[in-house]
């Protein structure tokens, strides 16, 4: 909380108790406060971070801390290396349009002196966890909310096809309220752009006194979750201003992807010649991404073909069921419109009851190991009169043949086609939005980090 008076004025008095970030800022002459470090970038890059159970009183020139007792407190100043620029909409009509575009170079940052493309090797020294842990633990849980659900369950199938570990996805809301059951034989991932997210800090944190050891993977290495993890994977994705999650959500995935290599590199379970054929196609994914989001012309062009659309089932299965979720997410987050995800094998169990002209399919049928099952899905949607967009690799024709639409993109490894496959429907959700003349930025009841249960 933070208090003003009239009877003390120039002064601001804040205190925290419990999950939920402060950030304090240091200028010239002036301070500042916040929930967040981004809206301090156009004022101040010096900051501090005021922890549970302490104060901090401002005012114009100084800010002093203590604990709710009374004593004092040294803080660190920490001096952001992010730029005021990254906070401009350099032409683009709204923040998240250039996130979208933003998006293959935050994976070439977050791969950046991170692999070696001789030798296929994965360096993630600033880490803070050993690769013996890795080699030690039986099991792995990744813990987040929102967006970054589904970005862990791509994490899932690529530590269960890498490392050979089981691997296990929990909503934070959820892993808080049960008995879950964790021992020493278990590493935690707790997921979150901001690494303030109340539930998946509270969750990461019964975590910790049970696991072997856990990791924070986040866009803000200062964060509450970062400071109480034992290590943290940074994101390096730069300021995210759209209330939507798109090139944090990327950064996940390049973040996730590596460590998935590390991990199986550590524990012995990837071949170094299979080692150097993946890093060397995760080298060229963010070329493949500048690609696909240079055809968003015929996605926009599809938006508005669609736009009477009320109803959309997005499927996919394997390593793109998460995909199919996340689409389903962007679109009923930004257009306020009921979509559904689903994995396809599911189809049949429920959700097949909703076809018909009314319902728009939007597929995601790479070929894969599951891609003759999902082009079987688009036959039994196409069979009840259901509309269908499909997004497939280039020069796909039983694809083309089955779909109204299809977004096509670059042929790459199986285990990286959601780098690609997202950006489609990323930009779908957008241009969908845009078109009925919603707030993209900050669509209704959503804020872009949930600090409060």
């Amino acid at each position: 909380m933070a208090c003003i008076s009239s009877r003390d004025p120039g002064k601001i008095v804040a205190a925290r108790n419990g999950p939920g970030p402060v950030v304090v800022g240091f200028g010239s002459g002036e301070s500042y406060l916040s929930s967040d470090i981004t809206p301090l970038l156009a004022h101040t890059r010096r900051v501090a971070y005021l922890g549970e159970g302490e104060i901090a009183v401002l005012t114009a020139p100084e800010i002093r801390f203590s604990t709710f007792a009374g004593a004092p407190v040294e803080k660190a100043v920490d001096t952001l290396d992010w730029e005021p620029a990254m906070i401009e909409k350099r032409g683009f009509a709204h923040f998240m349009a250039k996130e979208i575009f933003e998006q293959a170079d935050v994976v070439r940052d977050t791969l950046k002196s991170r692999v070696s493309l001789d030798s296929g090797r994965v360096f993630l020294d600033d880490l803070g966890i050993a690769p013996d842990v890795f080699r030690e633990v039986s099991r792995v849980v990744l813990i987040a909310c929102g967006t970054s659900y589904p970005a862990g369950l791509v994490g899932k199938y690529l530590l269960e096809t890498l490392g050979r570990v089981p691997v296990e996805v929990e909503y934070a809301s959820e892993l808080r309220s049960r008995d879950f059951v964790m021992d020493r034989g278990t590493l935690v991932l707790g997921i979150s752009q901001s690494g303030e997210t109340a539930d998946t800090l509270t969750a990461l944190r019964l975590a910790r006194e049970k696991a072997r050891a856990v990791l924070a993977v986040t866009n803000n290495p200062r964060s509450s979750m970062a400071r109480d993890a034992d290590g943290v994977l940074d994101l390096h994705a730069g300021p995210e201003i759209g209330v939507a999650a798109t090139k944090t959500f990327v950064g996940q995935l390049a973040a996730l992807s590596l460590f998935a290599l590390a991990f199986a590199q550590a524990r012995g379970a990837l071949s170094d010649e299979d080692s150097l054929a993946l890093v060397q196609e995760l080298q060229r994914v963010p070329l493949k991404m500048d690609r696909v989001l240079g055809g968003a012309a015929a996605v926009e062009r599809a938006a508005r073909r669609f736009l009477g659309c009320e109803h959309y089932l997005f499927l996919g299965r394997w390593i793109n069921f998460p995909i199919a979720l996340e689409g389903a997410l962007k679109l009923k987050e930004i257009s306020y419109t009921h979509a559904e995800g689903y994995a396809g094998g599911e189809m049949k169990h429920g959700p097949i009851a909703l076809i018909d002209e009314g319902m728009t399919t939007l597929a995601i049928v790479p070929r894969d190991r599951v891609y003759d099952k999902m082009l079987s899905n688009i036959a039994e949607v196409k069979a009840r009169s259901g509309r269908i967009l499909a997004v497939a690799f280039e020069g796909d024709e039983r694809a083309r043949a089955s779909a109204e639409e299809v977004f096509a993109i670059p042929e790459t490894h199986q285990l990286f086609t959601p780098f690609l496959t997202v950006l489609p429907l990323q930009l779908f959700a957008y241009h969908s939005a845009a078109a009925k003349g919603f707030d993209v930025d900050q669509p209704r009841n959503l804020a872009k980090s949930v600090t409060v249960e």
